[in-house]
């Protein structure tokens, strides 16, 4: 059997890869990510799991490598992790009410081939109070996500509507990893 590894070290991408119902293993990349900031937002994000799975995948060309990176985008601005308290408020307070985007870029190698891609999903948050924002925040949910919430987690409370891949929200939208891993003739 082929050996497939996730170069993340995130919880969620492992727990969504456990879907796939084969044997994986975690190969964390720990790589400084570059981001050019004339790209897109969709081009950044794929640019970054290009970074993560090709770190791993030269040490393992012989395996199936996924590399992922998720984002959330506000108005044409990147929500990244939140620095701190008073940035994780000011990043929901702004989501507040409103639409948002969260993208994820998947990169997936074996061998010499390589195949990039991302999903978009459009998340329109509940008006929030400051009270909820602030409870919220205090939970400690926020800090290791972008956009400072996690719709698997108590940040479901703040989601009105979602459309798109849902699992693309935690961080891997496993669908669509699949049918890559097919095309590229991953032996399930």
């Amino acid at each position: 059997m082929q050996k497939l590894l996730l170069a993340s070290h995130s919880p969620r991408r492992k727990e969504l890869m456990e879907r796939l119902r084969v044997p994986f293993e975690v190969m964390g990349s720990d790589i400084e990510e570059k981001i050019d900031h004339s790209q897109s937002p969709d081009e950044i994000v794929q640019s970054l799991a290009f970074q993560k799975a090709s770190s791993i995948a030269k040490q393992y060309p012989e395996c199936y490598t996924i590399g992922a990176d998720t984002i959330v985008v506000y108005e044409n601005q990147i929500l990244g992790k939140p620095k701190d308290e008073q940035h994780a408020f000011q990043m929901l307070h702004s989501l507040s009410g409103k639409k948002h985007k969260v993208l994820t870029g998947v990169s997936i190698h074996y061998l010499e081939k390589h195949v990039n891609f991302y999903e978009e999903t459009e998340v329109t948050f509940w008006e929030l109070s400051k009270e909820e924002i602030s409870s919220y925040i205090q939970s400690k949910e926020p800090f290791d996500k972008a956009g400072a919430y996690g719709i698997q987690g108590f940040g479901s409370l703040f989601v009105k509507e979602i459309k798109g891949d849902y699992f693309n929200v935690v961080g891997l939208p496993i669908a669509s990893v699949y049918r890559q891993l097919k095309n590229l003739h991953f032996p399930f």
